[in-house]
């Protein structure tokens, strides 16, 4: 399955990608596509000829629990919106607790890593299966970058993706923007990485940019694309052709021309890094295509795993001690890093919240969030935080107060208001604005 170039479909920069010239492709994040409904941009693009591929982020398929049946069957029924040729997710964990450990839910917010363990390994492939069986096209799974590793792995990046392949014949996601990362913060080689996984294994490619702030690198997707990662894609593509390749940008979008140039810088590097071209012939076979009869988990394993998983989530969002073989400055830098995007989303899906509190909106959240860990989706998390600072006798303006009380009546309500009463609070807002 050949896609070519593509880059990532974001809300902010629609026409900007209905713009640009060579995109052959494009990626959208599952969770932000409505079902049923798909918005008029991509309906655009679908019409000249240009997939869509929905790349989901909340499964939690390397979670101690079994893949939720209901986010399952939503990304099916994106994937048969979309008529994709296949869906992507992340090799991660991104919430813990729950009955496993008879302990409160907590969600992360964020993809966090994996043990590279053959415990983990066994959960994750067995989660795999789980979604393979639900989805109505092929399962890719992307590498994610890390700010800390787990103690006393067993495996290595690469060991690690060849076994997952091995076991269940999942696709690859290969993203060279997190292999730089985690050279920078792990240590670990991106060549090596490459040399030990089933490159034949590829569906596509992702790359985007990040920033090092005090050695520290952050995939921040709101950067641009640095020589380094593009010396990983070169790295790759000197083994391997990948049936696609895509630009990731998330946020501070630059315009259409600087995008294009970001795009253009990937096509040169994939030219100038391929080998000899071999003699026509078809694409080799996916090793791992055709597993053996699946093992059940041993018993214990995924208990095992929600403890050590809920312990470390726990440590970096509720304040609890750090578990023992861990980094605690790492853990800091990831705990802050969790936050700071919590703080983010939240002004986006709610962004009247940073518009009534203005300058103070960000430490108020931080000082929230130190003391909150969410245990929903980013939704809920916006009106926990108006009733956290209205309880706490926020905010100090009576103007700020009354529209933050209004705002958390508006969407807390048991049912949402009528029409009247919400155009009678707008007025009344209004009011005590001027």
């Amino acid at each position: 399955m050949e896609l070519g170039i593509g880059i990532g479909w974001r809300p902010e920069i629609a026409d900007e990608v209905e713009a640009l010239a060579g995109v052959d492709w494009v990626e959208a994040v599952a969770e932000n596509l409505c079902d049923g409904h798909l918005p008029d941009s991509l309906l655009r693009l679908r019409e000249r000829g240009v997939r869509v591929v929905p790349h989901g982020v909340a499964l939690g398929l390397g979670g101690a629990d079994r893949p939720d049946p209901v986010r399952l069957a939503s990304l099916a029924a994106r994937a048969e919106l979309l008529g994709t040729p296949l869906v992507t997710e992340h090799i991660a964990f991104v919430r813990a607790g729950g009955p496993l450990t008879a302990s409160p839910r907590l969600e992360a917010g964020h993809l966090l890593p994996v043990p590279r363990t053959w415990d983990a390994l066994d959960v994750l492939c067995e989660n795999v299966r789980i979604a393979q069986d639900s989805l109505p096209v092929p399962l890719a799974l992307e590498n994610i970058a890390a700010l800390i590793t787990w103690p006393d792995e067993e495996l290595t990046e690469g060991q690690f993706l060849a076994e997952l392949v091995e076991r269940t014949g999942v696709r690859l996601l290969i993203d060279v923007a997190n292999l730089h990362t985690n050279h920078v913060n792990l240590g670990q080689d991106p060549a090596k990485a490459l040399d030990e996984l089933p490159v034949e294994a590829i569906a596509y490619v992702h790359v985007a940019g990040g920033v090092e702030r005090n050695g520290v690198w952050h995939d921040t997707h709101a950067h641009p694309v640095t020589a380094p990662v593009l010396d990983v894609l070169a790295e790759l593509r000197s083994r391997v052709d990948p049936p696609g390749v895509l630009l990731e940008r998330d946020d501070a979008f630059p315009p259409a021309a600087e995008l294009a140039g970001e795009l253009d810088a990937i096509r040169a590097t994939l030219r100038r890094a391929a080998p000899p071209a071999p003699a026509e012939g078809p694409r080799p076979a996916v090793r791992g295509e055709g597993p053996p009869p699946a093992a059940p988990v041993p018993a214990g394993t995924r208990d095992r795993t929600a403890v050590a998983q809920t312990a470390l989530l726990s440590a970096l969002v509720a304040g609890t001690p750090a578990p023992e073989g861990f980094d605690h400055r790492r853990l800091r830098v990831q705990g802050r890093a969790l936050a700071a995007k919590r703080a983010d989303v939240v002004a986006k899906v709610a962004p009247e919240l940073p518009e009534i509190l203005g300058d103070g909106y960000r430490a108020a959240f931080l000082a929230y969030a130190g003391g909150r860990p969410m245990s929903g989706g980013y939704r809920r998390d916006a009106l926990d935080f108006a009733e956290h600072v209205l309880i706490t006798g926020g905010p100090a303006d009576p103007v700020a107060r009354r529209r933050l009380t209004y705002w958390w009546q508006d969407r807390s309500g048991a049912r949402p208001p009528r029409r009247t009463t919400r155009l009678v609070r707008a007025a009344r807002a209004a009011l005590v604005g001027k």
